[in-house]
């Protein structure tokens, strides 16, 4: 069964999520929606899910990656859950176009932190730590921003924003920088 997906405008995704409790995580409801969010995941298709994105102020979301992109890097991440987790960013920020299934049909470039640690739960209610960089390192950071009531629109540069046909058309396996370059161009008569 797949659960509907809320899109941008609902008020549930701009609320600060609660944090579950480790018994909860492990209890039947919540191993249930753990799966169900997986095949909803699966099914949008997405590499990540998080529970405000169905309609539920809860701090978990669901993880899975099966794509490869050097440039992006990009390598696969096997399934997983995280519930209430802190993020600590790294130093260097990179800038990629990235989509949101709770803002179907666009794309923007978003400004992220190249690394990421998260301490969080896992699907058991157990602690765990994850490092990661580059694609991986951005997903764990656009779930956690949807656990906090914030869409990468917010952070996005809104000179990027495209619906994903003109994003294809124009911008796909341009780098980036030259996107922002070009873009600049078009708003400065100086130039």
């Amino acid at each position: 069964m797949q659960l509907k997906i809320v899109q941008a405008g609902d008020p549930v995704l701009r609320e600060v999520a609660r944090p579950l409790t480790p018994a909860e995580i492990a209890g039947d409801e919540i191993q249930q929606l753990i799966e169900l969010m997986r095949e909803t995941m699966r099914e949008a298709p997405g590499v990540g899910l998080a529970a405000p994105q169905i309609g539920l102020a809860l701090q978990l979301a669901v993880i899975e990656d099966v794509g490869e992109n050097d440039a992006a890097e990009r390598a696969p991440v096997p399934f997983h859950v995280i519930a209430n987790p802190r993020l600590t960013l790294g130093a260097e920020t990179i800038e990629f176009f990235e989509g949101c299934l709770s803002v179907d049909g666009f794309q923007a470039v978003v400004p992220r932190a190249r690394t990421a640690r998260v301490e969080a739960l896992d699907h058991r209610g157990t602690p765990t730590v994850i490092d990661a960089s580059g694609w991986y390192a951005r997903i764990l950071q656009h779930e956690i921003d949807h656990l906090r009531g914030t869409l990468y629109i917010d952070r996005m540069r809104p000179r990027t924003l495209s619906n994903n046909r003109n994003m294809g058309r124009h911008w796909a396996g341009v780098p980036i920088a030259e996107v922002l370059e070009k873009l600049a161009a078009r708003t400065d008569p100086s130039r």
